[in-house]
């Protein structure tokens, strides 16, 4: 059995598809399983990273776990979910685990590069008895969605940061590397940074899904000190939206077009258009 922890977010719920494909038994651990939409074969549980007894039920019997949590860099003391996570996967005997990580995690000193450096530390310990595997990813396709309310009432979008390049990657190319990596010991002990094929600015990524909307797109920009100011508002600790700012303005690493997944995968990456024509419905529904 394989449990998914974000059984229904943009990784997790491409990874459940793709194991239960395979025939793979999934559980798809989900804070409210009434609501979940699941493939047939793929059972869903409640599990919640601030419960610790509803992580013991989730896990147990699972002999392969994906790990994954959304919570927000700086809201708590440390990682608490992360470690909750990784503990519970240890007290059920888990054997195999893959950590969805953020890229250079394990570099660099501001508070992003910490936080994630000590969730990845409660997978890879020493101490623990099963065979780890890190992925770390940049920016997801997927984040375009964020654009979709914007395109259903008009043609224009706001965005911040509408000129910084990106090597965005399809959450199903991340789902195919995870599961080969839950279902064999071939990457076992490996930390993969990933990218997408082709490095794009937001803005050229909306020229590209209005091609395949057949609609005139447009971009307008919002001022980094905007951006900033707006991740204020919602809450983001100040350290940690001077991280963002660095990590998206002050540095290029983001952009680069990374030789890993080409090498792991059965076919080629997917592109921003690919990404694009699997997802058009979302922005026209």
């Amino acid at each position: 059995m394989i449990l998914v922890t974000g059984a229904t977010g943009h990784v997790g719920g491409e990874l459940v598809r793709r194991l239960t494909a395979a025939g793979e038994p999934v559980r798809a651990m989900t804070r409210r399983p009434a609501e979940a939409r699941l493939p047939e074969g793929a059972e869903a549980v409640h599990g919640d990273a601030d419960d610790p007894a509803s992580l013991d039920a989730a896990f147990a019997g699972a002999t392969g776990a994906f790990l994954m949590s959304a919570q927000g860099v700086g809201t708590a003391p440390g990682p608490t979910h992360d470690l909750a996570l990784a503990q519970a996967a240890a007290k059920a005997g888990v054997r195999r685990v893959v950590k969805l990580s953020v890229l250079d995690a394990g570099t660099g000193t501001d508070v992003i590069a910490r936080w994630h450096t000590e969730a990845e530390s409660a997978v890879t310990d020493p101490s623990r008895d099963w065979a780890w595997t890190l992925l770390r990813p940049g920016r997801f396709m997927s984040n375009a969605l964020q654009w979709a309310g914007q395109l259903r009432a008009g043609d224009e979008v706001a965005m911040p940061f509408a000129d910084r390049p990106a090597a965005s990657i399809d959450p199903a190319d991340l789902a195919e590397i995870a599961a080969r990596a839950l279902t064999s010991d071939e990457h076992a002990g490996a930390t993969y940074e990933l990218s997408g094929p082709q490095s794009l600015t937001p803005t050229e990524e909306l020229s590209v899904l209005g091609k395949v909307l057949g609609r005139r797109l447009t971009a307008r920009p919002v001022p980094a000190e905007a951006a900033r100011a707006g991740m204020s508002r919602y809450g983001f600790p100040p350290e940690v939206v001077e991280a963002i700012m660095q990590r998206t303005v002050g540095s290029d690493r983001g952009a680069q077009v990374l030789p890993t997944v080409p090498t792991l995968l059965s076919r080629p990456a997917r592109t921003f258009e690919d990404w694009a024509r699997a997802h058009a419905g979302t922005f026209t529904a």
